[in-house]
């Protein structure tokens, strides 16, 4: 692909936060704390990593589940979409994009696209597709593929104001192209923003409400939680950027009292030596105060997060967007490693699918003459889904169907 000129979302969101360092005189605990997710992804020293915490799994492990629940209707199956002229020449086809979603989804449940609704959907839902907006316009969630879908929930009947497109960063979704002007009547939802203060300026009262709170503490629901023993920074860039810095990790309310249903479409790209598709596009998204869980938990946050019933019994499908790839100098964009891949991949089961991504995208590494780490923890926490009952990680038990 051309090289792309442009500062992505991203970017521009670590340049933030290093401008509000600066202006704020605060060096960031938080930064020197808890490093980058990609280096605890490929951290090769044993000795380094500490003892896992304890969290609060338990609690939500009981708890019964509905017809809606993951691993879905298909467990253990992932359908592998490619067209390649659905991207060529950094031009995106979008009746080529829509014909491989129906052709996924017709794959997927043997039923044609109209019939396939009734599976996933029920009229008085409110649907939630959860969008990756980093790397706007490189790596990012394509528009074309949200038409796509939003186009097959109009045609079974569910009006656009049940429809809501949500990520964790309001801001993150507008640079993506998730506006109210590309999508009208559908709700465009950021569970919190993150405030950049000028040069000088009292960063804490931009941010702070008069309790003394992140203002945007009122998205997320204090009665549940994703407990982990593990302490929070307590810098100002810490608190701005993850809203609390308790050990609690709220979810959002959005996800909590609202949606009933979510529709999972994450990217194709790598975090050090593991993935961030389709488990980490949730379970990094739908909490709060993560910032802490990095060195300890990073990967186990994936499985844990999504056994929550607020997560667990409202993903009814998951398409992962592998029409662009990034097989290294993820999960942040990084033009030089990102590739015309082509590709979808659709499931019901998002740990089974995570599981066929992230082979996949080891031997992408691998053909890219990248040194790659294969040692089992980068995929252990896809297993511990499996003894949760979450999904199929096991290879010999995933039918991946090449249609």
């Amino acid at each position: 692909m051309a090289q792309c000129n442009y500062q992505s979302m991203e970017s521009r969101f670590y340049l933030n936060r290093r401008r509000f360092l600066a202006a704020t005189g605060v060096i960031g605990a938080g930064m020197a704390v808890l490093g980058t997710p990609t280096l605890w992804a490929q951290d090769d020293a044993e000795e380094r990593r500490p003892e896992r915490p304890r969290t609060n799994i338990d609690s939500v492990k009981d708890i019964p589940r509905t017809r809606w629940s993951i691993p879905g209707a298909y467990p253990g199956k992932v359908v592998k979409v490619h067209n390649p002229k659905a991207l060529v020449e950094d031009t995106f086809n979008a009746d080529v994009i829509s014909g491989m979603f129906t052709h996924g989804m017709e794959a997927l449940t043997g039923k044609s696209l109209a019939e396939s609704f009734e599976l996933f959907i029920e009229p008085d839902d409110i649907v939630g597709i959860k969008v990756n907006p980093v790397g706007a316009g490189l790596i990012s969630t394509r528009l074309e593929l949200v038409d796509a879908v939003v186009d097959w929930l109009e045609k079974g009947g569910l009006p656009r104001k049940n429809i809501v497109i949500w990520d964790r960063f309001n801001s993150m979704l507008q640079e993506a192209g998730f506006t109210t002007e590309r999508y009208p009547g559908i709700r465009i939802v950021g569970l919190q923003e993150m405030f950049m203060p000028e040069r000088g300026e009292d960063a804490e009262k931009l941010f702070l409400n008069k309790k003394g709170e992140h203002k945007s503490i009122v998205n997320f629901n204090k009665d549940v939680y994703y407990w982990a023993d593990v302490e929070a920074p307590t810098d100002a860039q810490y608190l701005n950027q993850h809203v609390a810095n308790g050990k609690e990790s709220y979810f959002g309310k959005l996800v909590t009292n609202e949606l009933t249903k979510i529709i999972n479409l994450p990217v194709f790209k790598n975090t050090g030596n593991g993935i961030s598709v389709a488990t980490k596009n949730l379970g990094y998204a739908a909490i709060c105060n993560t910032g802490r869980l990095h060195r300890p938990l990073f990967f186990d946050v994936c499985t844990e997060v999504v056994a929550f019933p607020a997560i667990r019994d409202k993903v009814v499908l998951n398409v992962t967007d592998g029409l662009r790839g990034q097989y290294d100098g993820g999960p942040g964009p990084n033009s030089q490693f990102v590739y015309d891949y082509n590709t979808m991949y659709f499931a019901t089961d998002p740990f089974a699918s995570d599981m066929v991504c992230h082979n996949a995208i080891v031997e992408k590494r691998k053909q890219m003459k990248v040194d790659v780490n294969e040692h089992p923890r980068f995929t252990d926490y896809l297993r511990y889904g499996e003894r949760l009952g979450l999904g199929i990680a096991d290879v010999e038990k995933i039918s991946l169907v090449e249609a």
